[in-house]
């Protein structure tokens, strides 16, 4: 299993402290991620924050996709690459992409998908993608819930945000038995229940 890139842990270390103080960021769950095993980590997105405050709440490294344009210019592509970013071409179905997702969880390591597959312009949920019932379907493996609760619905500066980490959903709970459409959309719904909730409790 690769370990974490040493930009990564660099990045982190200086990160957490200006992140603390521009966010006030709070984390609920944290223990729920176990420390070794791939998983899936499933997560709301309001902000273009939100892989980072991911990122400070836990020491393993997550892997996400992102837009190629990204990686067009090759010291922000190396830059991005070392912090776990891969590219993705959203405006078709990318093959290469999701296989590059297949073999992260393969290997052992988090696969960050962010399931309504945008930003949230109103920090409202949006109706869940099934990119990330797909893969759990091809390769078995068990999602995290993640809630991202900002203090007024959206991100900002100095106001608190609540990043909340659910129980591990279990492969066998989410009905995928033959991998139909219909079945990646009711995991993706069942998903997104769970981060509901973890929304619910954060606001109570």
């Amino acid at each position: 299993m690769k370990r974490r890139s040493l930009v990564f842990i660099i990045g982190r270390f200086l990160a957490i402290p200006v992140y603390k103080f521009l966010f006030h960021y709070k984390v609920k769950g944290k223990k729920n991620l176990p420390k070794k095993g791939a998983y899936i980590v499933c997560s709301n997105h309001i902000s273009n924050y939100d892989p980072l405050l991911l990122s400070m709440t836990q020491k393993r490294q997550i892997y996400y996709m992102a837009k190629k344009e990204l990686f067009e210019k090759k010291f922000f592509a190396a830059l991005i690459t070392e912090l776990g970013a891969f590219p993705v071409d959203r405006g078709s179905g990318d093959g290469k992409a999701i296989q590059q997702a297949e073999e992260i969880v393969s290997d052992g390591r988090l696969l960050g998908i962010f399931i309504e597959g945008t930003r949230s312009k109103t920090g409202e949920f949006l109706r869940p993608k099934s990119g990330a019932s797909m893969v759990a379907f091809q390769t078995k493996t068990p999602v995290i819930p993640v809630c991202i609760t900002p203090k007024n619905k959206q991100i900002k500066m100095f106001q608190r945000v609540t990043i909340s980490w659910g129980k591990p959903i279990p492969y066998e709970e989410l009905g995928l038995d033959k991998g139909t459409p219909a079945e990646f959309r009711h995991a993706s719904h069942k998903i997104m229940d769970e981060i509901k909730k973890l929304r619910e409790n954060d606001q109570q």
